[in-house]
């Protein structure tokens, strides 16, 4: 062979060696990627994300989410050093369960049915003495699973704190999703992530200056049948709005930088009107009646320049 021709083949040697290694890289970004929510959730972050990115500090040392939900921005964002809370008792209880015990709840779940008998004697467990004797991990299953089966993916409970969202009628329910569990799993596992079902003041206590705090309430209603009430046993109502800006202020005192989600009301917007407000539109996707799904104008409130 030619020197010409030898070193011809040399580079197309490199040449395919080069997209290989690129899509090695790619497999492993697809994994990353199935760190998702593992639950459908009221007010749910996911599609606001490209909003919320625009306008997230550069730095910032911590992550703090006291109201996470789903969890939308944290996994999103994956940071290594996050405290993640809420009040809902068995949703914090899914989070651990996933974290510790992913394979466990993974074979639970496969036990379930996809139908309304099945899902409402499931559903009343919580109204008797057994619930009680159910292990963290059956906990977890049955949330899970009456979450992706109940009618559209409503976390809601009664003034009794017992799951009162009816049986959904899908045909092939999402109801044991492996990769996004395992994933989780690692991510929560792998990183300093911290849970907590305490008050949203307690969790930021510990905060401190160049932590960032990212802050989803429970909405205030913009109308007398919008409020979203069957959450948790408590209702956050206006009292707690104010006490939650005042801890923001207090965060802000304290060099955190802040960022806050609410309903575009007159009531939000006067409470931080001494703070940076952002409307967004926002496309919400869970509501009884179908046809009445449509944008609606949200506020983010910072308290840093983006």
């Amino acid at each position: 062979m030619g020197a010409g021709l030898l070193i011809k083949f040399i580079a197309n040697i490199h040449v395919m060696i080069i997209p290989l290694e690129k899509k090695a890289h790619a497999n492993t970004d697809v994994r990353t990627e199935m760190i998702q929510p593992f639950l459908k959730w009221a007010g749910g972050k996911r599609q606001l994300l490209p909003f919320i990115h625009k306008y997230l500090p550069r730095k910032y040392n911590n992550y703090f989410e006291p109201f996470v939900g789903a969890g939308a921005l944290l996994f999103d964002l994956k940071p290594t050093s996050a405290f993640i809370n809420d009040i809902n008792e068995e949703l914090i209880n899914c989070y651990d369960v996933i974290r510790d015990f992913s394979e466990e709840l993974i074979a639970d779940l496969i036990k379930h049915k996809n139908n309304s008998d099945y899902f409402y004697d499931l559903r009343k467990t919580d109204r008797g003495t057994s619930f009680s004797d159910l292990t963290n991990i059956q906990r977890a299953s049955r949330i899970i699973y009456l979450n992706k089966t109940c009618f559209n993916g409503l976390f809601r409970v009664n003034s009794q704190g017992q799951f009162n969202a009816p049986f959904g009628s899908y045909k092939k329910p999402n109801i044991v999703n492996e990769t996004v569990i395992r994933s989780v799993s690692r991510y929560l596992r792998k990183n300093n992530v911290t849970t907590s079902n305490v008050d949203f003041s307690v969790v930021v206590q510990q905060a401190g200056r160049g932590d960032f705090i990212y802050l989803d309430p429970p909405y205030d209603p913009i109308s007398e049948t919008a409020s979203f009430t069957g959450y948790s046993l408590g209702q956050f109502n206006r009292n707690e709005q104010v006490r939650l800006r005042d801890c923001f202020n207090e965060l802000t005192v304290r060099g955190c930088k802040v960022m806050l989600s609410n309903s575009s009301t007159k009531f939000v917007a006067d409470l931080y009107a001494d703070f940076n407000i952002i409307p967004v539109n926002a496309n919400r996707n869970i509501n009884s009646v179908g046809s009445s799904r449509q944008k609606v104008e949200e506020l983010l409130i910072l308290n840093y320049t983006p």
